[in-house]
């Protein structure tokens, strides 16, 4: 199978866009993901997934801890500023939860320390029991087949 055909399949699949965040003695650091998922409530776990080839995963192996900032409609920049889509210099003024770097405006932030490492195929997952949360109102930034997308409230249309 082609490796454009597996990923137009999996695009078909709407996700939110995250940025995920952690913290060395150098400094914040960060990468845009939409691996992400929740795994478990009782002991609240969450997953995500970086590439072999991201700069990002031996950051998160160094610091054994990162935080997932759940990205707003608002923060499409955001998202491609942490992607590497942006090139012009974009200052990042962060917030912190419980000892590391958030986005603010983002609808939630989730604060984790690693709790397991696992390798499958050309990316890492990470597990993270969860230290903190915050949540924030808005909308979410939706990524579908390749592109950004918003959410848009349907109206229920009365027939005659």
């Amino acid at each position: 199978m082609e490796d454009r055909l597996f990923r137009d399949a999996m695009g078909k699949f709407a996700t939110g866009v995250t940025v995920v965040t952690t913290k060395l003695e150098d400094g914040s650091h960060g990468m845009t993901a939409n691996a992400f998922m929740s795994v478990s409530l009782d002991p609240k776990l969450v997953v995500v997934s970086v590439g072999h080839k991201a700069r990002f995963l031996s950051k998160v192996q160094e610091s054994k801890k990162f935080a997932v900032n759940i990205l707003s409609a608002e923060q499409k920049e955001m998202s491609m500023v942490f992607a590497g889509q942006l090139k012009d210099e974009v200052e990042i003024n962060f917030e912190e939860l419980a000892g590391l770097p958030i986005l603010p405006g983002a609808l939630a932030q989730v604060s984790c320390e690693v709790v397991s490492e696992y390798v499958e195929g050309d990316h890492t997952l990470f597990i993270g029991k969860v230290l903190d949360i915050k949540l924030n109102d808005g909308e979410p930034l939706i990524f579908f087949a390749g592109k950004y997308r918003e959410l848009v409230e349907l109206e229920q249309v009365k027939t005659i």
